[in-house]
């Protein structure tokens, strides 16, 4: 896994059950720069029930939740068909898993880490399950208190599974003053774990403030169009932003690799010969004239006159010989005495 800037896009549901749809967004994030993307692994009978209420009721074709979550079930082939086509295509292929029954299926084609959504992270039958295979986790805490965290990270510590935690707001769209930025600070200092954001703003702004500030991996949901139907739409990222998200976090992460010695401005000194300014007077003086600040102008380039900043040290002195409005003043045209 790259050690700064990992970025996982998230397909979700947003294949609506359909799997040329689904590898569509994988031929499609792959030309985007993204090193991961993500699925949600659904398996009705295991994690749901016709008693759940929809999250946001947006379907017009799905009675229940539990049948929703049934159409956006795939064959174990078909799941593994989609990893062997990230792996083709470069991509990590990471499942968030949802029952017992999702991992079983995932360990059969080999993942070689696992998501915990946000409302898994008390769900600690499944994750001791996912503990046992020693696999990478990255774990969100949406909907969890520092409590919560505590208690799961404390769980799964024994385990010694490389451990990633995600700051993440559950909200969708994500406003800004939801973003959480300040909690990415707070998880790094309180677990010494390398801290992530999942971001559900529909925008790229919140990943690379995250990136800015230390994230060290970063999520979020994708999608075609955001009309698209499906609970997500509204909260994803199209195609062409993705694209300008990797970039901006590339550059952002580059620069924070590269430190910069402020103390050593060596390489600055040719342009500062330019920029660099020498003091003139704005009109004509005579000899014997008494210098003050506003007969003064600081005129480029430097070194043709006394410099700019020196000009207090000549205020209140005499003027040896003529100058004419413009002309540069040095140091053999003043005398030293007042």
């Amino acid at each position: 896994m790259r050690k700064y800037g990992y970025i996982i896009a998230e397909i979700g549901q947003a294949h609506d059950g359909s799997l040329g749809i689904a590898h569509s967004y994988i031929d499609a994030l792959s030309e985007t720069g993204v090193d991961a993307v993500k699925f949600q692994v659904h398996i009705a009978d295991a994690e749901s029930s016709p008693h759940e209420p929809f999250r946001v009721h947006f379907s017009y074709e799905d009675q229940t939740r539990y049948d929703y979550w049934k159409r956006m079930e795939f064959t174990l082939e078909q799941w593994a068909g989609l990893k062997q086509h990230c792996e083709e295509r470069n991509l990590d292929f990471i499942p968030s898993t949802f029952s017992n029954a999702a991992v079983d299926l995932m360990e059969q084609i080999g993942v070689k880490s696992y998501k915990i959504g946000s409302g898994e992270v008390s769900n600690f039958l499944m994750l001791e399950k996912i503990a046992r295979t020693g696999k990478r986790i990255f774990l969100s805490s949406g909907m969890s208190s520092f409590e919560e965290i505590d208690e799961a990270i404390k769980f799964l510590q024994p385990f010694k599974n490389p451990l990633t935690i995600f700051q993440c707001t559950t909200a969708y769209p994500t406003k800004p003053e939801e973003w959480g930025l300040n909690v990415i600070t707070e998880l790094k200092e309180r677990y010494q774990l390398p801290i992530g954001f999942s971001d559900h703003s529909g925008n790229i702004y919140a990943c690379l403030a995250a990136s800015a500030i230390g994230a060290e991996v970063l999520e979020f949901h994708v999608v075609f169009d955001k009309r698209m139907f499906g609970p997500d739409a509204s909260a994803s990222l199209t195609i062409e932003e993705v694209k300008s998200l990797v970039k901006g976090v590339r550059e952002i992460h580059k620069s924070r690799r590269s430190a910069v010695d402020k103390s050593d401005i060596s390489k600055y000194d040719d342009m500062k010969d330019i920029f660099g300014k020498s003091l003139a007077v704005c009109r004509d003086l005579k000899k014997d004239d008494i210098i003050t600040a506003d007969v003064l102008e600081a005129k480029k380039p430097k070194h043709c006159g006394i410099d700019a900043r020196e000009h207090r040290k000549i205020i209140g002195k005499r003027l040896k010989r003529d100058l004419q409005k413009w002309e540069f003043i040095s140091e053999s045209d003043i005398y030293e005495e007042t």
